[in-house]
């Protein structure tokens, strides 16, 4: 597991059986990037770790552009853990 904090934002790395995930909190509010272990598939957006999926994208940015919306914060904003820097297709 790997965490890192910038400002009020706190964005979780960890890895999973099944899946990659990125999990972000700023606010009271979190919203997920996950993928599957293998990171080959589409990147999935989810208000949390376990929450149902919102949508799925190909990019990393797009995928952390719909996270930082939920979070009402500027996708600049969010702290990006060094394991998850290669997350996306």
């Amino acid at each position: 597991m790997s965490t890192v904090e910038e400002g009020d934002i706190t964005a979780q790395y960890r890895e999973t059986d099944e899946e990659r995930v990125l999990e972000f909190e700023a606010g009271g509010k979190t919203a997920a990037v996950a993928q599957n272990i293998d990171g080959y598939a589409m990147l999935k957006v989810r208000p949390s770790a376990d929450g149902d999926e919102l949508e799925r994208y190909y990019g990393f940015d797009m995928a952390i552009d719909h996270a930082a919306e939920l979070l009402d914060v500027a996708p600049s904003e969010l702290p990006i853990p060094e394991p998850a820097a290669d997350m996306g297709m």
